[in-house]
């Protein structure tokens, strides 16, 4: 699975190094903040936007911030092991009781491999996907079905969610890099950017068609047709 954004209304000129450093020390000290909160985000790009740094350039967007903030901790998660409090990682519940037979409570189920080093996404109540911070609780529903309590990265306890085990967990999908465009083909499912309004989220979305371009100093130029599937929009992306 892999995940994709949508390009731009205006062709984006990208941050300038004193940004990047910015942010990449926000990145460093944050712990309690939320680096994805829109308003805070708003904030940093009025900020650079604002800047004589920017003299020339085009205004920096609000989800241009987000989504860095957003890829920057989904490939390279701080590990700073002398933290006193370092990031915690993704895993499923502690204890996931195997179900047992009523005569015999002999179990029924598959002893539950160790899956403390894989990351999470799951899909939230808005059918976006959020990547998970950690699984806190877990409950079986009378229908049989399993669901845990999740926090998302970037959220406090308000945020906080239960969702369905099989079919809004999965594995996270891994950010497309511009060389690996061609691992990419017509009807697979991808994870994409999708601008609407005030709010930018990652949703479902199905590749329609590819049309197949040079690479140049940009990287990527490659045409991708995508489909939505919360709402069967669609959309052209690089």
């Amino acid at each position: 699975m892999y995940r994709l954004r949508p390009r731009e209304r205006e062709v984006f000129s990208g941050f300038t190094t004193a940004e990047i450093q910015r942010m990449e020390k926000l990145l460093l000290e944050s712990r309690e903040q939320s680096l994805l909160d829109k308003e805070f985000c708003e904030r940093l790009a009025r900020s650079f936007s604002n800047s004589s740094g920017r003299a020339g350039k085009p205004a920096v967007k609000w989800t241009e911030v987000q989504c860095w903030f957003h890829d920057r901790q989904r490939s390279h998660p701080l590990k700073d092991a002398s933290s006193p409090n370092p990031p915690k990682k993704s895993s499923l519940p502690e204890a996931i009781p195997l179900k047992e037979a009523h005569e015999g409570r002999q179990a029924i189920g598959e002893e539950v491999p160790d899956l403390s080093e894989l990351e999470f996404e799951a899909r939230s109540s808005d059918g976006a996907w959020y990547d998970v911070d950690t699984f806190l609780t877990h409950r079986d529903l009378s229908s049989g079905e399993a669901e845990v309590l999740v926090r998302f990265v970037g959220f406090d306890a308000e945020g906080d969610e239960w969702v369905k085990v099989k079919t809004d967990i999965r594995e996270r999908s891994i950010p497309l890099e511009d060389s690996e465009c061609g691992k990419v083909k017509v009807g697979d499912l991808i994870v994409c950017f999708q601008e609407m309004g005030d709010e930018a989220r990652y949703y479902d979305a199905h590749v329609i068609e590819i049309q197949k371009r040079m690479h140049d100093i940009r990287g990527c130029r490659c045409l991708f047709s995508i489909q939505y599937d919360h709402n069967n929009t669609k959309a052209s992306i690089f």
